[in-house]
């Protein structure tokens, strides 16, 4: 699964922020996570609901987001 199919918008959920499958998990959280410096199998093991691919995506949202590509979600 891409970034597409891992982050999606639903302005019902946290606000309209990104979040990871739907879930009440938005990207900022998981990239605030790793910026505490916490691994990405530290995240995956403290939160059994999150995947290694879930921060993978946050990391190319990310990225895509800075660099000002267009992004494009599931909903």
């Amino acid at each position: 699964m891409g970034t597409s199919n891992r982050i999606s918008i639903n302005p019902a959920i946290c606000h309209g922020k990104p979040i990871i499958r739907g879930m009440r998990w938005p990207v900022e959280v998981i990239l605030d996570l790793l910026s505490a410096g916490m691994s990405p199998k530290e995240i995956v093991n403290d939160h059994p609901e999150l995947e290694l691919e879930d921060i993978t995506a946050s990391l190319n949202y990310a990225k895509k987001a800075v660099s000002g590509e267009i992004l494009q979600f599931a909903n």
